[in-house]
């Protein structure tokens, strides 16, 4: 806790004014003003947070108020934290809190009115205020590229009946600065989450003070620092060789850039805070999220869909088609069977591309974070596997074999009798709705996460 100078009151920081403010004297103070310094009055490099445990997840995260009761947004367990105080590193950077939890709401409800399909309880006000206001660590990288670089170039232009190729080495000197490129430094949180939510501006970041964390929470770093750096070298290679290939001197020419000729030197390597409201909403043994950019108000959520609302739409979306039309054109019984062959094989497709990626989404084999932590915790050195993996499940595939099936050997069989088709489309139709259930069912699974997804932080609602 941060007490007020003036009436000892628990001194928060206040986002419209980005300072400290207190609400019992209506005190406002510069959140640099509570460094703490060491005796020969040089600026301490750690600081007094308190840790809190969820005991459901074994969660943890910091603040530096020293209390807190609440709801767990990283497990969705209503719980009483465990807390202790500990001396932690400072981060080096810290981009404020500039949306307030009024504006997250407000963004969150906007993203929620386009999810057409979204059950009510996403959209109860009780649910929205959960909100919760949590720096997540990032490291940053500051890189430079300097030095000279060689570029094949080619130019090609007609001559009377020939067409004359000619060859160039391009030589020059490069000169280029990358700062702040981050990559999120907890493996708790999805790459896919940190990704989607970005940009961070990062030119607004400034030094690190604990008083920023004053009603807010932050997550801990448990990534190694140079994790990321080959995908920033690279991400900055490709940069440059984007902008020597829109040169002006050089338009005219086909250019190939050697990607290993240009040299990229990391200089400094910076941990910093990112602002993110976030949310949790539990159902049985799953979790969605919703996270807010804490800067610039973009919304990253888990939307599922109620089946109940679908259903009704598709039934409503059937009358109106089938009246239309009949009243336009007649649709052939012969052709109808083609079309809902087709629709069985979207519907397949559609199916076995869900199940890929929830299985790449259970295992968390694309979090390169996550896979990094419990490769060090994994004695084998091997990639993480999580138990009780997402199995695909064949009925949804068989009854879409069998439609297709039935499609094909009534087109081929050309029968006279419309009667058949009739039938034969009506049971087509009824495989197709349980493969779409159960697409439904696994597109819910897909934007929800195991619980729990974070395993090892929490947090409450007093930021």
């Amino acid at each position: 806790m941060i007490e007020c100078p003036n009436c000892g009151g628990n001194l928060k920081f206040y986002i419209p004014l980005q300072r400290m403010y207190c609400k019992f004297c209506d005190s406002n103070f510069d959140p640099y003003d509570f460094d703490s310094k060491e005796k020969d009055g040089i600026e301490s490099k750690d600081y007094e947070t308190t840790i809190f445990t969820c005991p459901e997840c074994g969660g943890e995260i910091e603040s530096t108020d020293n209390e807190t009761t609440g709801f767990c947004p990283f497990c969705g367990g209503s719980t009483i934290f465990y807390s202790r105080l500990s001396k932690e590193k400072k981060p080096d950077y810290v981009i404020p809190f500039s949306k307030t939890k009024d504006d997250c709401k407000e963004a969150y409800m906007k993203a929620a009115k386009r999810a057409f399909f979204l059950p009510k309880e996403y959209r109860d006000e009780k649910y929205i205020d959960g909100f919760r206001g949590i720096y997540m660590p990032y490291w940053s990288y500051d890189m430079t590229q300097d030095g000279p670089v060689k570029i094949k170039g080619k130019k090609s232009h007609r001559s009377g009946d020939y067409i004359i190729h000619e060859h160039y080495d391009i030589t020059g000197n490069l000169d280029c600065e990358y700062d702040g490129l981050s990559f999120d430094a907890s493996s708790s949180f999805s790459d896919d989450i940190s990704e989607k939510i970005a940009p961070f501006d990062v030119k607004k970041e400034v030094p690190f003070t604990a008083g920023f964390l004053s009603g807010f929470y932050s997550d801990r770093a448990d990534v190694s620092r140079t994790l990321y750096k080959s995908e920033a070298r690279a991400f900055a290679v490709r940069q440059t060789t984007e902008r020597i290939k829109d040169e002006k001197a050089l338009s005219g020419y086909s250019l190939e850039v050697n990607q290993n000729d240009i040299k990229t030197d990391i200089n400094k390597t910076s941990r910093t805070l990112f602002p993110v409201w976030f949310m949790s909403y539990r159902k049985n043994d799953r979790i969605a999220y919703a996270t807010v950019n804490g800067q610039t108000g973009k919304v990253v959520a888990d939307f599922p869909v109620d089946l109940r609302k679908f259903f009704a739409f598709a039934a409503g979306l059937a009358v109106v088609l089938f009246l239309l039309f009949n009243m336009v054109f007649t649709l052939k019984p012969s052709t109808s069977i083609v079309v809902n062959g087709v629709l069985s094989l979207i519907s397949l497709i559609l199916y076995l591309m869900g199940t890929s990626k929830i299985k790449a989404r259970e295992n968390r084999t694309d979090d390169k974070g996550y896979q990094s932590t419990a490769e060090d915790a994994n004695p084998d050195g091997q990639k993480a596997h999580i138990p009780d993996a997402y199995v695909t499940k064949k009925l949804p595939i068989v009854t879409s074999v069998i439609a297709m099936g039935l499609a094909v050997l009534l087109f081929i069989s050309k029968s006279i009798h419309d009667e058949y088709y009739y039938v034969c489309n009506l049971i087509i139709a009824v495989l197709i709705g349980f493969t779409l259930i159960s697409l439904i069912k696994d597109y819910n699974l897909l934007i929800t996460r195991r619980l729990p997804q974070f395993d090892k932080k929490g947090g409450d609602d007093r930021a």
